[in-house]
């Protein structure tokens, strides 16, 4: 992701920080993560195959670009890569791959220019990353805050506490915030009855999965639906 304009914060492997424009996100495959964008929030989303022949970072890596050029770079090669994605011009795929190409590049320079910066976890973060990872592969099973304290060796009480210090909200939230994102995407992108969708991501009733849908997005599912 490659904010231009607004501010808003985005939560990685359980962390929580501001970007505002000129940030640029990168989120490897299977690794949670949410955020939040206002009216006022500009920018470009890429997403790549999990097959992409491209190399990408194998860690997620939030960048604060500082320098005119390299935000002039950045600029230049989505649009470059917008250009050749909607054109039919001849070879304008291969075209589109030597642009994702030198995207990965500039990626891994501008990487290598944070290191510095860039404070390593401590066993806090490190904690709330395990958790989250966990989250993401089993957020479906029904699994409690309980169940992947005991899974990560340590207490309910101690898990929320990190997860409080790394994003500013307990444990229990960011697993309910991973199953709404799930709930609203079947909703949106499939026919799957409310009831099913309950059902698979673990609620114990629809009616629970209804309160807990309109609590967090302000529409029941069958509303939220509706509007697409």
């Amino acid at each position: 992701m490659w904010f231009t304009k607004g501010q808003g914060r985005i939560t990685v492997s359980g962390v929580t920080r501001g970007y505002t424009a000129h940030n640029a996100i990168f989120i490897p495959p299977g690794v949670m993560h949410g955020f939040e964008a206002g009216a006022q929030v500009f920018g470009t989303a890429l997403f790549f195959d999990r097959e992409t022949v491209v190399v990408l970072p194998k860690t997620p890596l939030h960048l604060r670009i500082r320098e005119a050029s390299a935000q002039h770079e950045a600029n230049l090669l989505l649009d470059a890569i917008q250009r050749e994605l909607d054109g039919d011009v001849p070879a304008h795929e291969r075209a589109a791959r030597h642009y994702l190409g030198l995207l990965g590049v500039w990626l891994e320079r501008q990487a290598r220019k944070a290191e510095p910066d860039t404070a390593k976890p401590d066993a806090t973060r490190r904690l709330v990353a395990r958790y989250t990872a966990l989250l993401e592969r089993n957020f479906r099973s029904g699994m409690g805050v309980a169940d992947f304290a005991a899974a990560l060796g340590v207490t309910p009480t101690h898990l929320t506490r990190c997860c409080n210090i790394a994003c500013g909200r307990p444990a229990s939230a960011l697993l309910q915030d991973r199953r709404i994102f799930e709930a609203r995407k079947l909703l949106a992108e499939t026919r799957m009855p409310v009831g099913r969708i309950a059902e698979q991501l673990g609620f114990n009733s629809p009616a629970y999965f209804t309160r807990a849908f309109q609590h967090l997005t302000g529409k029941s599912p069958s509303a939220f639906r509706r509007i697409g």
